[in-house]
């Protein structure tokens, strides 16, 4: 093993014992950096110290040129700037190479979400079966709280407070927070309780189980949503995340509370928020086009 890989080791091994990032991360981290540290090596450089930001740059833009994403590549450069932290701090480099590195800007997406009707004939159903009534129970935990798909499968029986309208969910960085929990989300949630100790494996702590008896995959609960989409007419494809991004733009609609919206979902930084603001003002534009008397000169002033 070269000296390049020991250190990124050691650096892997800060980030899971000390920092305590998730398992995910260090993966990311761990091809992101073990792939510079191969390029570094052929071509003859095996001290991180001694790399200089011109090596980094053509580095990123090799990456770019074999068709790495600007998501990726953005988060390569995130990786290496904080490496160099790390060893600085350490002692073991004196100063940080990949600061003034830039990875392409990424173009903004908007996040994808459902209608409000849509959402509600497909929610203000009778579930059948014991399965039906976990499922259900989900799809209104995770409309009702914007909860990520990591969090929901996390969480155990005890995380969940049905009387006070509240739930602790494990986030991002091992960040815990309190999110509300809606009225048909609790009684979805109260049904589901009633018949879970027919499928729960004695001593089983997880709110939602699987057939088996254990604690529900995340792959798991992307199928069966996708299913229960498909059973009840939702014109479109639903995922978790789908339904997250639908909780935070309807209610970011009606309370226009972007601090709120951010605290509710776990965002650490109000710019990530604030992609949410971009689909409120669509939303305005469309009722402004629908609703006002003079709306339809808008599209004749932009063709002057």
């Amino acid at each position: 093993m070269s000296a390049l890989a020991d250190r990124v080791d050691a650096f892997l091994a800060h980030l899971a014992h000390e920092r305590r990032m998730s398992a995910h991360t260090q993966s990311a981290y761990a091809r992101d950096l073990g792939s510079a540290a191969d390029w570094l090596q052929e071509r003859g450089l095996t001290d991180w110290g001694r790399v200089t930001t011109a090596d980094l740059r053509e580095f990123v833009a090799g990456r770019h040129r074999a068709g790495l994403k600007p998501a990726s590549l953005a988060r390569l450069v995130s990786a290496l700037r904080s490496f160099y932290v790390w060893q600085m701090r350490e002692g073991l480099a004196r100063r940080n190479p990949a600061t003034d590195v830039r990875a392409p800007k990424r173009p903004v997406r908007l996040p994808e979400t459902v209608d409000v009707d849509d959402l509600a004939a497909m929610l203000d159903v009778t579930p059948e079966d014991d399965l039906e009534i976990r499922d259900h129970a989900l799809l209104e935990l995770f409309y009702s709280a914007g909860v990520r798909l990591a969090e929901a499968v996390g969480l155990d029986i005890s995380d969940v407070d049905l009387a006070a309208g509240e739930a602790r969910v494990l986030g991002k960085g091992s960040r815990q927070r309190s999110v509300p929990i809606g009225s048909r989300a609790i009684a979805a949630l109260r049904n589901w309780l009633k018949v879970r100790p027919q499928l729960a494996a004695a001593n089983e702590t997880a709110l939602f189980v699987s057939q088996r008896g254990s604690r529900l995959s995340r792959s798991s609960v992307a199928a069966r949503m996708q299913r229960w989409a498909q059973q009840h007419g939702l014109p479109v494809h639903l995922h978790p995340h789908k339904l997250r991004h639908s909780f935070a733009t309807h209610l970011l609609e009606s309370s226009a509370d972007l601090r709120a919206v951010q605290e509710l979902l776990g965002h650490t930084n109000i710019g990530t928020t604030q992609i949410y603001t971009h689909l409120d003002f669509a939303h305005l534009a469309k009722v402004y086009d629908a609703a006002h008397p003079r709306a339809g000169r808008r599209a004749d002033s932009d063709e002057a």
